[in-house]
This record gives C-alpha cells, structure tokens and sequence, in this order.
C-alpha cells in the first residue's frame, strides 16, 4: 500500500470517562467515513482528572477500553491509533500511559508505554508532574503495517531526538505524537519540533493533540498536524473539536529519501552511540 488517508482527531477529554470514550467513537466514526484507513487519537483521549481519581479511571490492556477500540476498528476495517490508556501496573500504584496500535481485524498489533515523563512549573501557567503520578516505560516500539514500519512516541518524547533517531533506525515511514501538550509550551516550540523530527529523519510524522484547559485548569494548545517528510504541514488545524486529514505518499517519501540522502551520510564512525 503505498498511499494511505490518515486522520488525526483533535480533541478536550474531561473527567467523564464515559463520555470521552462515546465522544471519541463518535469523531472515529467520521473520521472512518471520510475515508480514513488510518485514525489516530490525542495522549490520555479516555480520561483526565485530579489525582484521587486515577487509580479508579486506569484499566488493564487489553481491557473494557481496548476491547471496545479493538470491536470498533474491525467493524469500520481501519488502523486506530489510540493516543494513550491509563494503564493498570501489575506491581505498582503508579501506572502507566501506554499507546496502543489495532488492526483491521481488531487486533493490538503494538503497545508503547511513554518513555519520557514530563514536568514542568511555569510561574502561573502550568504546573504538571508526570513523574509523581506514571510509570515510564523503557521499550521503543515498532509496528509492521501494510504502508510501511511504524513508530510510537507521546507528547513530550517530541524533545527527544535520540528516540526518534532510533526509531529511524529501525526502518519506520511515520511515527506518531499522540499529546496533550500545554498551551505555553505548545506556543512556543509544537510546530517546530514536529517539523524537524520530520525533517531529520525524512518520515511523516502524525500528532493528533488536545486543545482547551484540561480539568486541572491547564491549557493545551491543540494545532494538531500532520506532517510530511519534506517538514511541509500538509494538515493542521487551531483550536476546537477536529478532525484532519492527510495522505502519506510512500513513493513520495522514497523521492525524498533519493534525492536528499542524509540518512546515508551518517557519520556512524564518529557518532556510533547516537546514530
């Protein structure tokens, strides 16, 4: 499959669990619709809310939510990206944020849980800590897909060069950015990093974000996009409920790849442990 219609769903999750997930069925149906074979939603797309209230909103994987992704995605015949699951830790209270990828057939073909926790305290504007409430995964993680080998980051694993570099390495077309990423933050470097993890690694990248305050009162800044391996913005929108879409173009991406060939300029004799 050398071309494939991808949509990336921009969304505000709240605290209602139920409502998220009825909300988000609703958008991938749409989506699906449209012509979509490729759908992808935003990092904690189920629920967010205050600290108390994770251990009751966080689940085993597979479980109700995956299940009920895994019946939708084989019914409408598409890949379903969903951005992130609170996910149940078998040995510790703090679980993890985990990103699974279902098939056509309903079936979870990959899980990454998110490497990097992020944290922050802008005077104000935003105070958030990962750390306090997850456990970091320590697996990067890959799919095989009929348009190509696949990636999976979340939200602040977009500073990380080193991972999708990696990721790169490893043979994928299109990597993922499921985020919840703050409006401050956002403002200031989203686009930029989206586009240079694109550019760097001449892959398409897909970040379906959340936008508005979450329940805690933090903002997101939402300009969802999807980005091709030229750093061109091929989808995006602002703020709002939204649905893009894009096309990734494999024999596009391999002109690129020929015409422009960094990859194979790699100095691996000098950078041997980051490239």
């Amino acid at each position: 499959m050398e071309k494939v219609l991808a949509a990336a769903i921009q969304l505000n999750a709240g605290s209602d669990k139920l409502q998220n997930i009825e909300n988000a069925i609703k958008l991938i149906t749409n989506a699906a619709h449209q012509g979509a074979h490729l759908i992808t939603l935003p990092e904690l797309f189920t629920w967010r809310g205050r600290r108390k209230e994770i251990k009751h909103n966080c689940e085993p994987i597979p479980g109700p939510t995956s299940m009920r992704m895994s019946e939708l995605a084989s019914s409408l015949k598409i890949f379903l990206l969903c951005g992130s699951i609170i996910e149940r830790h078998p040995k510790s209270p703090k679980p993890f944020n985990t990103s699974i990828l279902i098939n056509p057939q309903g079936k979870i073909v990959a899980y990454y849980r998110k490497l990097h926790l992020f944290k922050v305290d802008i005077k104000g504007k935003a105070t958030i800590d990962e750390k306090s409430l997850y456990t970091a995964g320590n697996e990067v993680k890959t799919a095989v897909t009929p348009f190509g080998k696949v990636g999976f980051t979340i939200c602040y694993d977009l500073r990380f060069p080193e991972l999708y570099r990696s990721l790169c390495n490893k043979g994928v077309l299109t990597i993922f950015v499921p985020s919840a990423f703050t409006f401050e933050t956002g403002k200031a470097h989203w686009e930029s990093l989206l586009r240079s993890r694109a550019i760097e690694n001449q892959i398409y990248i897909i970040a379906p974000n959340q936008y508005g305050k979450d329940p805690l009162g933090n903002r997101n800044y939402g300009h969802s996009m999807i980005v091709d391996p030229w750093g061109t913005i091929i989808a995006k929108c602002t703020s709002g409920e939204k649905i893009i879409y894009g096309e990734l173009d494999l024999n596009y991406l391999k002109i690129i790849r020929k015409e422009l060939p960094s990859l194979q300029h790699k100095r691996k004799d000098i950078f041997k442990d980051t490239i």
